[in-house]
């Protein structure tokens, strides 16, 4: 039998326009829940936004937990173009709207995260002040670029693409990067090889917040082998 989860949860929700246009949708988001913002911009990589968002968006089909509210933010709410060609509309242009609280928040790889991205200021400054405020950040594959051009992996160890930790450590040199891991967690923030194991460290993450049952439900519902203990990871208490 096959079960198509594609309802809202039955909970009590609160609306939350992310603006006034009309011409945009409208979001609702459950104010009992964690905010989950995601960071896209015209490049943006599928893997690295679509693994997390989809083990962070199932936690609503799970009973008994404070599930997550995933959404995306952009510098506009035009549509983005992914890397692969995908056309998302960002649920938030964080230039202009008022964004809610984000405790925890994603950074997806994106084409021009070695380059031209870590040259637009609005979008580093709106890294660090979201990550300052939220209880964790994480990156997957050259989204560590990014969280390293403000200084946030200054003082944790953290890891990247695999082919590019010689370049993060040749950009920044004052980082302690981790090769042969899949992620790492230290403090408030997790950075990840990305690519398709950006799943394992999203599942990380619910462990860590939920335990391991709730991890193992969600890797089961998405058909996911999950085991942290076989996963190549550094957690730094």
């Amino acid at each position: 039998m096959l079960l198509l989860l594609a309802c809202q949860p039955d909970k009590t929700v609160s609306n939350i326009v992310s603006t006034s246009d009309k011409k945009y949708h409208e979001i609702t988001l459950n104010p009992a829940n964690y905010n989950v913002a995601f960071l896209i911009m015209d490049g943006v990589y599928n893997a690295e936004l679509t693994a997390p968002f989809d083990i962070f968006h199932h936690t609503i089909f799970r009973d008994s937990i404070k599930a997550m509210n995933v959404f995306t933010v952009a510098k506009t709410r035009e549509p983005i173009l992914t890397f692969e060609g995908l056309r998302l509309l960002p649920d938030f242009d964080y230039l202009k709207d008022t964004l809610p609280p984000i405790d925890i928040l994603v950074i997806p790889s994106a084409e021009h995260h070695l380059d031209k991205d870590l040259e637009d200021q609005a979008m580093i400054d709106f890294v660090k002040k979201a990550a300052d405020e939220a209880q964790f950040v994480t990156s997957h594959c050259d989204g560590s670029f990014v969280l390293a051009k403000e200084g946030l992996l200054d003082v944790v160890v953290c890891t990247t693409f695999p082919s590019d930790v010689k370049a993060l450590r040749k950009m920044f040199p004052r980082l302690t990067v981790q090769e042969e891991v899949l992620f790492v967690h230290e403090g408030k923030y997790i950075t990840s090889a990305g690519g398709a194991k950006s799943f394992e460290a999203a599942l990380y993450l619910c462990e860590h917040l939920y335990g391991k049952k709730v991890a193992d439900q969600l890797a089961k519902g998405l058909v996911i082998d999950w085991d942290l203990g076989a996963v190549p990871h550094l957690i730094k208490k």
